[in-house]
This record gives C-alpha cells, sequence and structure tokens, in this order.
C-alpha cells in the first residue's frame, strides 16, 4: 500500500473522528409550561360579584377617592421619586443592550493613519555608523462581517429587545406601585388623623369623668380607690394620645419618603379629605384580559420570550460560521511613494469555523439559558397566580367590608348613647362607677374598630385597583406595541 493511499485513508479516518466529536446539543430540552388563564378556575370566589365591561380602573384611578390633594401628591412621587429613577436607568440600561445586541449585526470598517521616526542602534545598523533615520509612513482600512447564517445574531438582538421592553414595562409597574403605595399612605395619614382626634376624645371624656369623681369623693358617694382607678384611666388615655401623635407624625415621614423628599415635606400636607371606596365590580372579561392589564404579567411574558429567543441563539454556535475580513492600506518609507504601486497592500481573509470540542461549554451555555427559560415561566406563572389570588382577596373582602361597617356604625351609636346616659346618671350622684369604666371603654373601642374597618374599606379599594393593573394597556408603550408570542419553545 502506497503512503498516499495511507495518507488518504487517515485523513478520511480522522475526519470521521472529528465530525463526531462536533459539539452537539442533543438531550437539551426546556421544561417550563406557561399556565393558561382560562384554566385557573375562580367562578366560585367570584360568585355573585357584579360585573361590568367598563369596570377596568381608568390610569387616574386615584382621582375616584375624591380628595384632590392626592391626586398632587402622586403627582410629585412619580416626578421625585427615587424608585422611579431607578425603574428609569434600569429601563435605559435594557434599552443601551438592545442597541448593542443590534450594532453586533452590522459590519465593522475601521480606518488608521500613522507615522514612524526610527534611528537605528550600531549593533541594528547594517552599515554599522549607528546614525540612520528612517520615517515609516502608513494608511489603511480594514473591514470585518460575520455572516449570521443561522440567524443567531438576530435572535440575540430580539432577546434583548424584549429584555427592552420588560423593563419598559417595569416602568408602568413601578409607576403603578409607587401611586398605590402613595395613596395607601395618604390613607393611613387619614387613619392617623382619626385615631389622635379619638384619643384626644377619650382624654377629654376621661378628664369629665376625674371631675365628677372629684366632686362624688367631695360629697362622699366615691371612695378614695374609686377616685384612684379614674385618674389612673386618665392616665393611661393620656398616654394614648401620645402614642397617636407619634403614630400621626410617622405617617407623615412615611408619606414624604414615598415623596421622594425630607421629613419636613410631610408636615406641610393638610389633612387628608374622608375617602371613598370605590365601588365592587369586576370586569366581565376576567381573568382572560387580565394577562394584558397587569404590567407585571405583560413584562413576565416578555421575558419568557426573551429568554426563548436567547435559547435559539445559542443553538446557532453549535453550527458553523463563517466571517470575511478584509484590509487595504499603503506603507512607505518615502513621502513621494506613499501611493504608488509598490507601498499598496491588501488581504482578504474569509474564516470558516466549527466548534469540534470545547470541554462542554456550549452545552453548559445553552443548558443554562433553558434553566433561564424554565425560570421566567416559572416566574410568570407565578405571577399569574398571584395576580388571580389579589383580584380575588381583594373583591371578596370588599364584598363583606361594607356590611361590618354598617354593623359596627350601629354598635358605635347604641355606645354613644349608653355613655351618654350612664354619665349624666353618674353626674346625679346615682350611677354605678364601674357602669361608667366599661361604657366608657366600649365607646372608645367602638370608636376605634369603626375607624380601622373605614381604613380597611379604603385600603382594599386601592389594592382592587393595583390588582387590575391601574389602567395599563401595553398600546400605551411607544416600544411595546406588539403583543408578546405565544409562551411556548
Amino acid at each position: 500500500m502506497s503512503s498516499k493511499t495511507l495518507r488518504t485513508g487517515f485523513s478520511l479516518v480522522l475526519l470521521a473522528m472529528t465530525l463526531a466529536g462536533c459539539a452537539n446539543y442533543s438531550g437539551l430540552n426546556t421544561e417550563g409550561v406557561s399556565l393558561e388563564a382560562k384554566n385557573l378556575k375562580a367562578g366560585q370566589t367570584l360568585s355573585g360579584v357584579k360585573l361590568s365591561p367598563a369596570s377596568w380602573p381608568k390610569s387616574d384611578w386615584w382621582k375616584s377617592l375624591g380628595d384632590p390633594q392626592l391626586d398632587g401628591l402622586i403627582r410629585e412621587a412619580l416626578h421625585d421619586s427615587p424608585d422611579m429613577q431607578i425603574a428609569d436607568a434600569r429601563a435605559h440600561q435594557a434599552s443601551a443592550a438592545a442597541y448593542a445586541a443590534d450594532a453586533a449585526r452590522m459590519p465593522t470598517v475601521d480606518a488608521s493613519a500613522g507615522v514612524t521616526r526610527s534611528r537605528l542602534a550600531r549593533d541594528q545598523d547594517p552599515t554599522g555608523q549607528g546614525d540612520t533615520y528612517s520615517t515609516l509612513r502608513n494608511i489603511g482600512a480594514s473591514f470585518n462581517y460575520n455572516f449570521d447564517l443561522w440567524g443567531g445574531q438576530r435572535d440575540a438582538w430580539e432577546a434583548a429587545l424584549g429584555q427592552a421592553r420588560a423593563a419598559e414595562i417595569d416602568q408602568q409597574a413601578a409607576q403603578l406601585t409607587l401611586s398605590a403605595d402613595v395613596a395607601r399612605a395618604y390613607s393611613d395619614l387619614g387613619q392617623a388623623h382619626i385615631v389622635y382626634d379619638l384619643s384626644a376624645e377619650d382624654l377629654k371624656r376621661t378628664r369629665q369623668m376625674l371631675d365628677l369623681s372629684q366632686r362624688r369623693l367631695s360629697a362622699g358617694i366615691d371612695s378614695q380607690y374609686q377616685f384612684q382607678q379614674t385618674e389612673s384611666l386618665e392616665a393611661t388615655s393620656e398616654a394614648n394620645l401620645i402614642d397617636a401623635e407619634k403614630r400621626l407624625q410617622s405617617a407623615k415621614i412615611a408619606l414624604a419618603v414615598l415623596l421622594g423628599k425630607g421629613p419636613d415635606r410631610g408636615n406641610e400636607i393638610a389633612r387628608p379629605k374622608v375617602l371613598q371606596a370605590s365601588a365592587v365590580a369586576l370586569p366581565s372579561v376576567l381573568p382572560a384580559e387580565l394577562l394584558g392589564r397587569r404590567p407585571d404579567l405583560v413584562a413576565a411574558r416578555w421575558r419568557v420570550e426573551a429568554a426563548s429567543k436567547n435559547i435559539d441563539a445559542g443553538k446557532t454556535r453549535f453550527y458553523p460560521n463563517l466571517n470575511l475580513s478584509a484590509a487595504a492600506g499603503a506603507q512607505s518609507l518615502l513621502g513621494d511613494a506613499m501611493f504608488g504601486s509598490a507601498s499598496r497592500f491588501f488581504n482578504v481573509g474569509p474564516t470558516i469555523s466549527l466548534p469540534i470540542f470545547d470541554g462542554g461549554r456550549l452545552r453548559a451555555d445553552l443548558d443554562s439559558r433553558d434553566a433561564d427559560y424554565d425560570l421566567a415561566v416559572a416566574q410568570y406563572n407565578k405571577s399569574l397566580v398571584k395576580a388571580l389570588g389579589d383580584v380575588s382577596d381583594s373583591i371578596n373582602q370588599l364584598r363583606d367590608i361594607g356590611r361590618q361597617i354598617t354593623a359596627q356604625q350601629h354598635a358605635t351609636d347604641i355606645a354613644q348613647d349608653s355613655y351618654n346616659t350612664v354619665v349624666q346618671r353618674y353626674g346625679s350622684g346615682i350611677g354605678n362607677y364601674l357602669d361608667v369604666l366599661s361604657i366608657e371603654q366600649q365607646l372608645l373601642q367602638a370608636q376605634r374598630q369603626l375607624a380601622n374597618l373605614n381604613a380597611e374599606q379604603i385600603d382594599l379599594s386601592i389594592q382592587l385597583m393595583q390588582a387590575l393593573g391601574g389602567g395599563f394597556t401595553p398600546d400605551t408603550l411607544a416600544s411595546a406595541n406588539t403583543s408578546p408570542a405565544t409562551l411556548s419553545h
């Protein structure tokens, strides 16, 4: 057998071994499966709830709470809050990454020119003189282009674009969260004022009782022990008032922080009006259209789509790649010969590359991208389940709290009438001290419970507006005017 035949056979064997050892992604798959909103049952939980196609919140939903000052505070927060600055910066980062991914698909052209002045040492100079000078002039341009044969660069760009759209929608989610937080903090401030008033009224009542007890003690009707009990009650009421004042100041500071201002800003806010709870109603297309109304859900869908595109981009790295590079220019030691034919040069270098053995790096990278996709799907599923749960929980609590308020108002009125009667009898010297003490505590408890229920109703109304998306619609976004693709890979 000739040496040529041996070389040919060896080459064929080597080629077969090379192809057999080429990197591949067989056996790597995603496992994430997105939930369908229609498969999440909520009919029994939401049975009996009023439905209306027009029940989606408006973008300025907080105006329905009935306090113009709140509208100004929310707009101030949206403009000045560091939370919005963070969301804007993240959207900017994602947009810049998408721009960079798009730029990576384009060819590059570079130009250069230079002049180098040299003097040779004696050991370097062929003449042995060591005083030879030279000037090297060069000018040139280079070109490089990576052919996107399998669409990997486009997939990477589309993945970055999906992340940018998700970040842009995150801005809307941040606006919704901030506006809801401000509305709730504003409601808390109003509640703190009410609790302070109740505490002040309670202190006033106990001081009246102390005055009555002093007179009864002087008349010999009450004992010193009963008088001391009233003194203790008056001291407790004063401590409660101090605590209410402390909580009021904390509520002002919390609202000022949300506005992105110093704590003194809270002292400039006028006392909130009594807010109006939103009507209890749900959109008739729930839960189907909830997917497009909640910014966190829309952003999660875009991230799933971006993760899918990242997988496609990762797979193309296993395929052959074609790159073209070229350079041309002129180089000369003599200025007048710079553009002569003898000084010109060029080169063209098409390159084909194929991954053969990389120790599993490409497979590990693709496996990581598969895991990213599964994580994005899981986070989307979690957001979807939570979204429907948020709506159901808020609507169910709102549905019954109105009746609680009515019942508690009745109980408070009765306690007030009882207190008026027993204090009148006590002041006339015919009432029982323990009756006065018991009824006074019942009245205070009833008043605070009523205030808490009214505040809870407002808070639940705000939560429902937030759970329904706060008036968000994807078509209001410039770069997100296309709905995300189907969540499958």
